[in-house]
């Protein structure tokens, strides 16, 4: 698939990724063995039937191929570009035992586009139920149970704090991996099945979830409001100035203020030097954000080695081209500051022993190997 030159890509916050044509997807797509096993159905979460959509493709039929994916995942254009494929469906193709692994992501994503730019998606008529739906939180979970619901005939609200729905897709994942205009016509097919967006409502605030059932008239609530509070690392100066969780700092950068609440609405400041600790693509997203808001170094630091990483190899490829510096099995243990802001990071040398509950070998701290790095 062709990409943005990483000189380019690192000064604008545009897709990376270009998708394919019709002749990329089919030469892809005829890669495809059609295993008589199908192992790439369980390896995926929500079952696409994998070999159909992509035997579709190979005849052409793609409007086929849409509505077989989306028999079971509404979400395509999202899901073919987000969803960690080589860690699911794409790490079980039989292909990949020898060669690279059909790329079932990349296939997913060229019919999902095809599907917005085409407007396949169509609304048939759903007799109603009678049963009223609120579902709390617009990110991909309140979107799926919102769209099941809706073509069960429920009545279906969900209700946003944030001024657009969305939810972690728009406020979470940077438009160079994610466009918001990709996000925005998912959501116009949930609007055409019928649901309804309440934007601007926390519930809990404005309303409890035990009003919406006895007060409001609604048959059953769906909570999918996610992790918006990321963990700490509980280490000192953690609370000095332009120290962010990655959630803060993803929403504060990729977005323009008017998509905002008010109060993170303060433009974000970005020193020279940006350290970011952590290997997933969490991470490589706030990387990559640095990168493209103009920090002079950027610095990926990870625990353990590139072997125990978790996340997409290709985002890490994509952050090495675009200037991104990776240090391995190293972490901070003290953030240094001057008048109440972050100036260094105090690090310690790792080393993996024994693995622990996850699998993977547990760092350990190496005696006397203490440094500090500017951040």
């Amino acid at each position: 698939m062709q990409e943005q030159d990483p000189q380019v890509r690192a000064t604008n916050f545009a897709e990376v990724a270009c998708g394919y044509t019709l002749e990329e997807a089919m030469r892809e797509a005829e890669r495809c063995l059609l295993c008589p096993d199908e192992p790439c159905i369980p390896g995926c979460p929500v079952e696409i039937d994998i070999p159909e959509f992509i035997e579709k493709i190979t005849e052409k039929s793609l409007h086929g191929a849409y509505e077989t994916i989306t028999d079971t995942n509404l979400l395509p254009a999202i899901c073919g570009r987000v969803c960690p494929q080589e860690s699911q469906c794409e790490a079980v193709c039989v292909v990949g035992d020898t060669l690279e692994p059909v790329a079932i992501g990349r296939l997913e994503r060229f019919i999902g586009d095809m599907a917005i730019a085409e407007g396949w998606e169509s609304v048939p008529y759903i007799e109603p139920s009678g049963f009223r739906v609120a579902v709390v939180g617009s990110g991909p979970a309140g979107m799926a149970c919102a769209a099941e619901m809706a073509k069960g005939g429920c009545d279906v609200t969900i209700y946003e704090a944030f001024q657009e729905p969305g939810g972690v897709l728009k406020y979470g994942i940077p438009d160079f991996r994610l466009p918001n205009e990709v996000i925005d016509a998912e959501i116009e097919k949930l609007r055409r099945l019928g649901v309804t967006f309440e934007v601007n409502t926390l519930v809990g605030r404005l309303f409890t979830v035990e009003e919406l059932l006895t007060e409001m008239g609604y048959h059953a609530v769906f909570i999918g409001t996610g992790a918006g509070v990321g963990g700490r690392m509980r280490i000192p100066g953690e609370e000095l100035g332009e120290v962010y969780q990655a959630t803060e700092f993803l929403v504060r950068g990729n977005l323009q203020p008017h998509q905002l609440p008010q109060e993170m609405r303060e433009p974000l400041p970005i020193g020279k030097h940006v350290l970011v600790v952590g290997g997933g693509d969490t991470s490589m997203d706030c990387v990559r954000t640095a990168v493209r808001l103009g920090a002079e170094s950027v610095t990926c630091m990870y625990r353990r080695t590139e072997h125990e990483q978790k996340g997409r190899e290709e985002e890490r490829r994509h952050a090495r081209e675009e200037g991104v510096q990776f240090q391995y099995l190293t972490v901070p243990t003290r953030f240094l500051g001057d008048n109440g802001r972050v100036t260094a990071a105090e690090c310690v040398r790792m080393r993996l022993g024994e693995p622990d509950e996850s699998g993977r070998r547990r760092p350990e701290p190496v005696p006397g190997s203490e440094f500090a790095v500017p951040a």
